[in-house]
């Protein structure tokens, strides 16, 4: 993983554009996106501020907000 946020560009990103970033040998983008909620879920912190910034789980894209919220927690892809 690459941990220099100052060079990932922060903007929307489809749940599994971003996945696939995160995960890019998955066998599948569905895998992929699997994983990476996998990942928010098991951390409570980011779950709790992607909720409170208005994160749905039946939503297909990431918001600037809520991308730049994961790589805070979780770091760059």
């Amino acid at each position: 993983m690459n941990q220099n946020n100052d060079t990932f560009p922060i903007h929307a990103y489809g749940k599994s554009e971003l996945a696939l970033l995160y995960f890019p040998t998955a066998s599948s983008a569905h895998t992929a996106v699997n994983h990476l909620m996998s990942w928010i879920k098991r951390c409570t912190g980011l779950l709790e501020q992607l909720r409170a910034v208005g994160y749905q789980k039946t939503a297909k894209f990431f918001t600037p907000r809520e991308v730049g919220l994961i790589v805070e927690y979780l770091g760059c892809p």
